[in-house]
């Protein structure tokens, strides 16, 4: 029993301390980044013309 206890504290602490990216760790991070590039050309454009629009209001 006692060793059985050893192993299994070894094996989690191995597991913890595991930094390996999965294939699941990817496809989660693609279904978040996808929105995000979707998104941005449309979020860049806004604020090009919003700031545009504030310069040439504050000219006249």
């Amino acid at each position: 029993m006692r060793e059985w206890m050893k192993r299994k504290k070894k094996s989690r602490k191995a597991k913890k301390n595991s930094d390996d990216y999965t294939i699941a760790d990817f496809f989660f991070e693609l279904l978040f980044w996808i929105p995000e590039l979707l998104i941005l050309p449309f979020r860049i454009i806004y604020w090009l013309a919003r700031g545009l629009g504030r310069f040439i209001s504050d000219m006249w």
